[in-house]
């Protein structure tokens, strides 16, 4: 035996080939400029909306909270690609489909947050003027 297909064998037989690590099973677990390019977009895309509340750029609240909700929405779906690594291929798609299904439970939980808030509101006793009473 010659001494490279030695020296092969003894690392091999170590379990230190490629396959031993568990990082070649059809996954994409992120590289150093992927996890910098997620967190300089996070970082920008949390600067921007804190700088429009901070400094009143918008006058409109309305428009305001369109604009920071939809930064929100960019940001989840920064933090899923780049550091949770979603995308439609990975797991045969069971990726996809939890992300679906969170998805749901999000928006039905907001919602009825939403609507329960609201009704709360419209729907309280009204406050009485304590002045006139005997």
């Amino acid at each position: 035996m010659s001494a490279d297909a030695h020296a092969n064998h003894g690392h091999a037989a170590h379990g230190h080939d490629d396959h031993a690590h568990g990082h070649d099973d059809g996954r994409d677990h992120g590289s150093y400029k992927s996890y910098l390019t997620g967190f300089i977009l996070s970082v920008i895309l949390t600067v921007i909306p804190f700088w429009l509340v901070m400094t009143g750029a918008i006058e409109n609240k309305n428009w305001t909270i369109a604009i920071i909700v939809a930064f929100a929405v960019v940001q989840i779906v920064v933090h899923m690609i780049y550091f949770l690594h979603m995308n439609t291929t990975s797991d045969g798609g069971w990726t996809m489909m939890a992300f679906i299904f969170t998805l749901i439970v999000v928006v039905i939980a907001l919602a009825g947050s939403l609507w329960v808030m609201y009704h709360l509101n419209v729907n309280m006793m009204p406050v009485h003027d304590m002045r006139n009473m005997p």
